[in-house]
């Protein structure tokens, strides 16, 4: 239902792009309200009230990725349909966990109103269980992407590994943004874990870049057009006009383009964020860190839109190299 899956798109769908960010985020930040709540942070005077805040906006930004999921499907009125596969699918398994975790965060924050009286320990359970389901669908995501044996780029855990702290990176700056906002409690702690976060992000990313730029790939040439000669030069894609495997499986950008947007990620989504976040621990003005919010996620959208670019499905080896 939410992710390319069956097709292998290496032509993004936005719809796409956007479900995986803001779901990211909204898993960044609840895990950031549940580390909050237990501990307490200092000045912890309006925690309830930021917990309420931003229980709100993690489920809101669920709710957005998905519906921005609905875009991708050609049936939507099946959507349903895709939660029948759980036992062998990683899609249909994320198609259960996404909405359990809304329900997770929803509950959690109507807890959290001043008007209603809950045991701490309800809250800390409901809590907990939100976070274990933030884990079971960062797992998910990701898993329809790194269990695709034939594309290379994407058969790591490094896919699992940047999923998770890429969404985490961003849901505790955005934490940090709401706290700092509310004025109420001091987010030097979350701020502090936001930076830590993206700076991981930055080395498991510029890790990848390196990995996938080493790939010795099983397919070549020769397997493609099924000659072993050892000298074959690709002339044409085999056709005069254009065709499905020629669009839904390339993504048409010029090397200095795919090039100029990793640049774009690594600034945007780690080095500018990086430096915002540490300002704000500086001179304490939370526009910082929404600043830091606002081009992170811009980065994160360009780095989701590159990591489907990137991948090399084997039959672009024939349609998509010419000598």
């Amino acid at each position: 239902m939410m992710s390319p899956a069956g097709n292998h798109d290496m032509n993004p769908a936005f719809s796409v792009i956007f479900l995986t960010t803001l779901i990211g985020a909204a898993q960044g930040l609840f895990i950031a309200l549940v580390v909050s709540q237990p501990h307490g942070l200092e000045g912890a005077d309006g925690l309830q009230s930021f917990a309420v805040v931003g229980g709100l906006t993690s489920l809101g930004l669920l709710v957005l990725g998905l519906v921005s999921s609905f875009f991708h499907l050609g049936r939507p009125e099946r959507a349903w349909r895709a939660a029948t596969k759980w036992r062998t699918s990683w899609l249909s398994r994320e198609v259960i966990a996404l909405p359990l975790l809304m329900l997770c965060v929803g509950t959690y924050t109507a807890l959290q109103w001043p008007i209603v009286e809950t045991v701490p320990a309800v809250i800390k359970v409901v809590g907990v269980t939100g976070v274990v389901l933030v884990a079971i669908l960062f797992i998910c995501t990701a898993m329809i992407y790194a269990c695709v044996k034939f594309l290379q780029e994407w058969s790591s855990p490094w896919t699992l590994i940047n999923f998770t702290l890429l969404g985490s990176a961003s849901g505790f700056v955005l934490a940090s943004a709401i706290g700092a906002s509310m004025g109420q409690i001091n987010t030097a702690q979350l701020a502090s874990i936001a930076m830590t976060l993206v700076a991981l992000g930055l080395f498991s990313r510029l890790f990848t870049f390196y990995r996938n730029s080493t790939i010795k790939f099983r397919s070549s040439i020769q397997s493609a057009v099924g000659i072993k000669h050892q000298f074959i030069t690709q002339r044409s894609m085999g056709m005069t006009g254009g065709s499905f495997n020629t669009k839904a499986f390339f993504h048409h950008a010029s090397a200095a383009v795919m090039q100029n947007i990793k640049v774009l990620v690594i600034l945007c989504a780690f080095i500018l964020p990086f430096l915002l976040v540490g300002g704000y621990l500086l001179v304490s003005i939370s526009e910082l860190l929404w600043l830091a919010f606002v081009i992170q996620f811009v980065g994160l959208v360009a780095e989701r839109w590159l990591f489907f670019a990137q991948a090399n499905h084997p039959q672009n080896i024939y349609y998509q190299t010419i000598g």
